[in-house]
């Protein structure tokens, strides 16, 4: 092996940086090119410097202008169509607990419209208080924090709880899907997981708000792999143990989009059943055991 980098190992050209090159080459200033295209000089500078997302219909009328050859037009019009499209982490681990909490909310706050997928646990904004630190408590040992465990995983539920204030603010819609799996998984006591069902069902009766459960007998067109939110077909994170990644590319919150609505097409519309099942199943369990004579 010689260390020496492939063609593939070479950094790609920003979309920006190709426009700026051949605008260069054809001997025009921003406003000029601006004047061609119908867009200011300032937004041409932006686009340069990267400043903004390249749109692909900017970059085409530009490339067109600019009179680039076809397969080099092309080539940066796709790569403005699939600009950032690569999950990048932006909750690492490491942060502490309520501060991941806090980010998360900072996120879903910029959103009018969130789809939440999560085949394994009651999504965030619909966790009881109880639940959220049955889950968070998993966590506490990844957080370097000087104060005790316990107080950590405190403020986090508090945090937590504070973000689902959103659900009652005017003008923004909620789409949660889960799979019958996350009822069934018992990650807290019967009374605790009963208490989780009753807000389940108390919020999934808001206006805005609308509660699918893909059921184990559903045949599903994908399999749910791993947790995500889609916020108004402008980003996308995905969920991981101990972080989360996040796209704004538009392949990848497209890619994620029709994951969801692939599987909220085989979901149930009518959850009151589902849900009088585990929450029957999670009070036999407080039921004391009659004796064998």
């Amino acid at each position: 092996m010689t260390g020496l980098p492939g063609p593939d190992d070479r950094p790609v050209e920003l979309v920006g940086s190709v426009l700026a090159r051949w605008r260069k080459r054809r001997k025009l200033t921003g406003q000029e090119l601006g004047d061609l295209v119908g867009m200011s000089q300032a937004k041409i500078s932006r686009l340069e410097n990267g400043k903004v997302l390249a749109e692909p219909g900017d970059v085409r009328a530009i490339a067109e202008a600019l009179n680039l050859p076809d397969e080099e037009r092309e080539r940066v019009v796709e790569r403005a169509e699939h600009a950032d499209d690569r999950l990048t982490e932006w909750t690492p681990a490491g942060r502490d607990l309520a501060d991941r909490q806090k980010e998360y909310g900072r996120m879903e706050a910029t959103a009018k419209e969130l789809r939440i997928m999560q085949p394994a646990v009651v999504p965030g904004l619909l966790q009881t208080s109880e639940y959220a630190r049955a889950l968070l408590a998993d966590l506490k040992d990844e957080v370097d924090d000087l104060r005790s465990a316990d107080s950590a995983v405190s403020e986090a539920v508090n945090a937590r709880m504070q973000r689902n204030q959103i659900l009652h603010e005017q003008g923004r819609e909620f789409h949660f899907l889960i799979t019958e799996q996350v009822l069934r998984n018992q990650v807290c006591q019967p009374a605790e997981m009963i208490s989780q069902i009753s807000r389940m069902r108390e919020v999934a009766a808001q206006p805005n708000v609308r509660l699918r459960i893909v059921a184990d007998d559903a045949v599903l067109p994908i399999a749910p792999y791993h947790g995500f939110v889609v916020a108004d077909d402008r980003w996308v994170s995905v969920d991981l143990f101990s972080a989360s990644l996040r796209s704004a590319g538009r392949q990848a919150v497209r890619t994620y989009r029709r994951i969801f609505d692939a599987l909220e097409q085989v979901a149930l519309t009518d959850v009151s059943d589902l849900l009088d099942r585990y929450h029957a199943r999670y009070v036999a369990m407080l039921m004391p055991k009659s004796v064998v004579r």
